[in-house]
């Protein structure tokens, strides 16, 4: 299955995916989960927000266990964040059925659709329709870099956008939803276990800051005389780490739109997008608070007009005490709990279905990036640990 994936999306140059949602790539990963799916005699249906399901037993007979994750990526993102978890999930399955485990609840893999936001800028739009954290109406209102709508690149990658929105009769008929997931981070590394349990996700954002100056030329325009918004933006990168850093949290313009964008020209607008997360919700809004002061504090000495927008925002998540208390019952006890900054669907979903994730080890901590890595011995021990769990949860 990995070998089948691999290639899928992959970037020659930078050697990272660049599988964004509702593209040819996003196609392919569809494709494939199909076939994964079809091979094994699984029923195959898609949700009315283009979320794949592949069951194992009765899709409407309630109380049913899921797992999986999301296949799409960021910009030249790494080859285990989501993926790991889907194919994670077809294993367990095929170790469940070695074992010959007798099901007494049915069992769904998923695909969540555009979980990392690369393409539209929202983060968890699969999942977010079907716990109507997002409407149809904000799903239209999305559009891509090129003006794309949402519902446009969904129809036309061949899906329709017609019944987009809240899926509550589904989420009701799942009883349990854990989903496993390459840890973005080196706490395992660690401490030395391969396989860890999640305790919860912080709260975390996107912020859009909009620098606006005045375009000039940058040879000719006396500095006395400019209104450069570079100036503000670069103070208020510098700002967003030291606030971070202060606060023990984390702060990161990673996105950046320049315009006119000319090498000679002083720009007349810089856009930059903040991320930024905290173990609580005050710590959270204090940095957020003090980026913001130094931005307009900034803006003003340098003439340049700000204007600052919320685009996404996601509450901590404090996965269910019980299922997780389970969790670590089915393996046996010793196992690490910890916290993550990273959002998943399973932070969405926790809201409407009780939720769970395992992490799998990830030696070098990096990830969004094509040197995220995991063991294949670490792989084999999540799918191990997460058909475990399974066959706790679903299984006599």
């Amino acid at each position: 299955m990995w070998a089948d994936l691999s290639p899928v999306g992959r970037d020659d140059d930078s050697g990272g995916y660049r599988r964004y949602a509702w593209t040819a790539a996003d196609t392919d990963c569809r494709a494939w989960f199909r076939a994964q799916a079809e091979s094994r005699g699984l029923i195959y249906e898609v949700d009315r927000n283009g979320n794949q399901w592949a069951w194992q037993g009765d899709p409407l007979a309630g109380d049913a266990v899921v797992t999986g994750s999301h296949l799409d990526s960021v910009p030249d993102g790494g080859a285990f964040d989501g993926p790991l978890g889907v194919v994670s999930s077809f294993a367990a399955l095929d170790e469940l059925r070695r074992r010959g485990a007798e099901f007494t609840k049915p069992v769904a893999v998923t695909n969540f659709g555009d979980e990392e936001g690369a393409r539209f800028g929202l983060a968890c739009v699969g999942s977010r329709l079907a716990a109507g954290r997002l409407t149809a109406a904000e799903a239209h209102e999305l559009r891509d870099a090129d003006g794309v709508s949402l519902p446009r690149a969904m129809e036309a990658a061949g899906c329709d956008p017609s019944a987009i929105g809240p899926d509550p009769e589904r989420l009701a008929r799942i009883g349990a939803f854990v989903e496993l997931h390459v840890e973005q981070g080196r706490a395992l590394d660690v401490s030395g276990d391969p396989v860890g349990i999640a305790s919860a996700i912080w709260p975390h954002g996107r912020w859009r800051f909009d620098f606006h100056g005045e375009a000039n030329h940058a040879g000719t325009t006396r500095l006395e005389d400019r209104r450069d918004p570079m100036l503000t933006y670069a103070e208020t990168v510098v700002a967003a780490r030291r606030e971070a850093r202060l606060a023990g949290a984390l702060a990161t313009f990673a996105k950046i739109a320049v315009e006119p964008n000319g090498v000679n020209a002083i720009p007349s607008l810089v856009r930059g997008w903040l991320d930024s997360r905290a173990a609580d919700q005050e710590t959270l809004d204090r940095v957020i608070a003090g980026i913001e002061q130094a931005a307009h504090e900034s803006a003003t000495r340098w003439g340049i007009d700000l204007r600052i927008a919320r685009e996404s925002f996601t509450p901590v998540v404090e996965f269910e005490h019980a299922l997780r208390d389970e969790l670590a019952k089915l393996l046996g006890g010793g196992i690490p709990v910890l916290g993550t900054g990273a959002g998943h669907d399973a932070g969405i979903l926790s809201a409407s279905v009780p939720t769970a994730m395992l992490f799998v080890r990830n030696p070098t901590g990096i990830s969004h990036s094509p040197a995220e890595y995991a063991a294949e011995d670490d792989c084999v021990a999540g799918v191990i640990a997460l058909a475990d769990v399974l066959e706790g949860l679903a299984c006599t």
